[in-house]
């Protein structure tokens, strides 16, 4: 038939008992889908082919080109794994099983069936990489082919392409197919700036091909004077991340110049460096702007020099410099183990480190509970930037870009993290919170007995750092975790004037687990004690109607907004963001890492979470707070001596601490910029206090810095 025609074209690398084998899984796959159509209106077992056409490129064996083949014929028709394992096997049904949606399973909203579908494949992926070479294939096909569907549905399937698959892509080092659902996923989920920029990058194709010529030639003529053997090639960047780069650093188009780049090939490695330095001779490299991606490869083993010279007409020129093996492993990644059977260490060396990511995949979410949760960490952990730091014996380590001391720990090894006490960076004493920078060496300091600091989620971003914290929290500390969750939960109700054991039945609680989708009643309280939920929150839950029984429940009793003292502990956090203070107005926001996090009314943040109105909290102060707060100030001073000391005593007079100091001085100006983390105990206090600093003769300027 007319539909197998391109398969049999591409699977000619196959022996031919195997290609008896595809073409058997193509006649189920199209006996199985006959009568289904696309939403293009295409007989639906055009998408199967096509899939398996694009793995085929990779040269992938004859199990997984059946399992593309069959990879929706157990959610879309009736047939049943136990079918396809009989049929062509268990390696094939498991593959299809890896691929397939959950979508027997009822779940609370379409973001937990979203990621708990996500966690399915990335661990059927950790058990065999052919599931997510399917999968990418499958959505690359599905992104091309996405004209006839609603404009909602193509925003949601572009956002998740561009959240989860295109960085998974380039985690695994397929390049080409990473740029190609970036592309289309920008084309999809801003359709007028991608059209716009489409159209600039074309006509500065035209207006910029004789200066890109004229470089090519004196690149070619150089490295042909310098005796070294090289293919020169233009290339262009991908339209996403031309679009990132002007979003990123806030430049217009026409402030873009490494639009087009230049790529060398040379022979080997010694070639490179060579090449590298005739080019250097030839124009003027920018500073900082060399990477050395061979001696220190990137997490997914992407190996290649770069650097950007300052070419003719002063155009910035980006040039990557690579070997032809370096060049297939850029392009095909871990896809090259299948594409060239080849014993060469820099792909042993990839599928290592593809092994291992998988495998911290693995820990990542057997230490979490939740599959939202596990979502949310692997976001972070595919990042698109990396520090690359050494241990005390000198392995580099690659991070994500604002890792601390503490990421870096529990990369090492799960015990040194939860065992940390201290940190030294590049031989120095330095505070766990330190953000790491390129070349860091860094040493950390364990005790036997040490435990993960709960603090440390206020910092820490990679997943397994975070699983990890949380994970001991949840379960070392959950029989406390749950004693402190029912006494809060106790104090909650006691401020609802409700009595919780005439009101609260095992009927209520039940109905609670099964909204919120935990395990147990013990597991609230614990998230309770943990600051994961707030009392009040889970009160109001308890006391919302059942809904389950066909009775008319009253609604919970209004209470107004939750009253904030200052000592809630863990589960209420002050917005380093804005810094509020009592009298303040404020805003609540329910955060699932940091329970209620406070803001204040005017703060920048709080536009960013317009978007989630359900974990907004009316809050307000207590009148009695004996607590201090932090407050930021900024003074100007007249350059005189002694000005320091006259405002730290005006500062202590006042009943006030002073937490932090920072310093701004201009040469040669009469003025210094003074910079106050103070701790007051509300708005009076500070008012007060402010004027007690104007009155110092000094004092030129003073106000308050609230977004710092």
């Amino acid at each position: 038939m007319s539909e197998s025609l391109p398969l049999k074209s591409v699977v000619g690398y196959l022996k031919p008992e195997d290609i008896q084998q595809v073409e058997a899984a193509f006649e189920f796959s199209r006996a199985a889908h006959k009568g289904q159509f696309r939403k293009s209106g295409e007989p639906y077992i055009h998408h199967p082919v096509a899939v398996t056409c694009l793995l085929a490129e990779w040269h992938l064996d004859a199990r997984a080109l059946m399992a593309a083949l069959l990879h929706d014929v157990v959610e879309d028709t009736l047939t049943t794994p136990a079918e396809i394992a009989e049929k062509f096997g268990k390696e094939v049904a498991d593959l299809v099983d890896g691929v397939s949606k959950l979508d027997k399973i009822e779940f609370q909203s379409a973001a937990q069936a979203q990621a708990e579908n996500f966690r399915k494949m990335l661990l059927a992926m950790a058990r065999d990489i052919r599931v997510i070479l399917i999968k990418l294939a499958d959505r690359l096909h599905n992104m091309r082919t996405m004209d006839s569907m609603r404009p909602d549905k193509q925003k949601r399937i572009a956002r998740e392409t561009l959240e989860i698959y295109a960085p998974i892509a380039n985690r695994l080092g397929l390049n080409r197919i990473y740029q190609e659902l970036d592309d289309l996923a920008f084309r999809y989920l801003y359709p007028n700036r991608y059209q716009v920029l489409d159209k600039a990058v074309k006509k500065e194709r035209g207006n910029r091909k004789e200066v890109i010529n004229k470089i090519l030639e004196a690149i070619q003529q150089r490295l042909t004077t310098c005796r070294v053997e090289a293919t020169v090639t233009g290339r262009e960047k991908h339209l996403y991340s031309i679009y990132r780069k002007m979003h990123d650093k806030s430049l217009a188009f026409s402030e873009v110049f490494d639009i087009y780049g230049f790529r060398v090939i040379v022979p080997d490695i010694p070639s490179c460096y060579l090449a590298l330095g005739s080019l250097h001779q030839l124009y003027k490299p920018i500073p900082g702007k060399f990477k050395d991606y061979i001696a220190i490869p990137k997490a997914n083993g992407y190996q290649s020099l770069h650097t950007t010279l300052f070419g003719p007409f002063g155009t910035p020129v980006e040039i990557q410099i690579r070997t032809q093996e370096m060049h297939k492993l850029a392009e095909a990644g871990v896809a090259a183990h299948w594409l060239y059977k080849a014993s060469d260490s820099s792909l042993n060396e990839v599928q290592q480190k593809t092994h291992q990511w998988l495998q911290s995949l693995v820990e990542m979410q057997s230490e979490t509970g939740d599959s939202v949760e596990f979502l949310e960490h692997l976001k972070v952990d595919l990042f698109p930037d990396e520090v690359y730091v050494f241990t005390p014996k000198g392995k580099i380590m690659a991070l994500p870009r604002g890792s601390t001391a503490v990421d870096f720990a529990y990369a090492v090894h799960t015990d040194i993290g939860d065992r940390t006490i201290a940190a030294k960076i590049n031989y120095e004493p330095a505070p766990l919170r330190t953000p790491l920078r390129n070349g860091d060496q860094v040493e950390i300091i364990t005790a036997p007995n040490a435990k993960p600091n709960p603090s440390w989620l206020h910092f820490v971003i990679t997943g397994k750092a975070r699983t990890r914290i949380r994970y001991f929290l949840r379960t070392m500390q959950f029989d406390e975790s749950v004693a402190l969750g029912e006494r809060l939960l106790c104090q909650a109700f006691k401020g609802m004037q409700i009595d919780p054991k005439g009101q609260i039945t095992d009927a209520h609680w039940e109905h609670l687990i099964q909204h919120i989708s935990a395990k147990s009643r013990e597991e609230v309280l614990a998230d309770i004690g943990l600051g994961k939920r707030l009392g009040i929150v889970v009160a109001r839950q308890l006391l919302s109607p059942l809904g389950s029984d066909g009775e008319q429940h009253a609604p919970p009793p209004s209470v107004g907004p939750v009253t904030i003292r200052g000592s809630e502990g863990m589960a209420v956090q002050f917005g380093r963001c804005c810094s509020p203070i009592p009298g303040d107005p404020i805003m609540g926001f329910i955060n699932k890492d940091h329970g209620l996090v406070i803001h204040t009314h005017d703060c920048p943040t709080v536009s960013s979470f317009r978007n989630h109105p359900e974990r907004w909290m009316d809050v307000s102060w207590s009148p009695e707070i004996d607590k201090l707060f932090d407050v930021g100030i900024k003074m100007v001073v007249a350059n005189q001596r002694g000005v320091l000391a006259k405002v730290a005593a005006s500062i202590s007079e006042s009943d006030s601490n002073i937490g932090r100091i920072h310093m701004e001085e201009d040469e040669g100006s009469a003025y210094t910029s003074l910079y106050f983390t103070l701790q007051v105990r509300n708005r009076v206090h500070l008012a007060t206090l402010m004027r007690q600093l104007r009155k110092i003769p000094e004092v030129v300027r003073i106000n308050r810095v609230k977004h710092h």
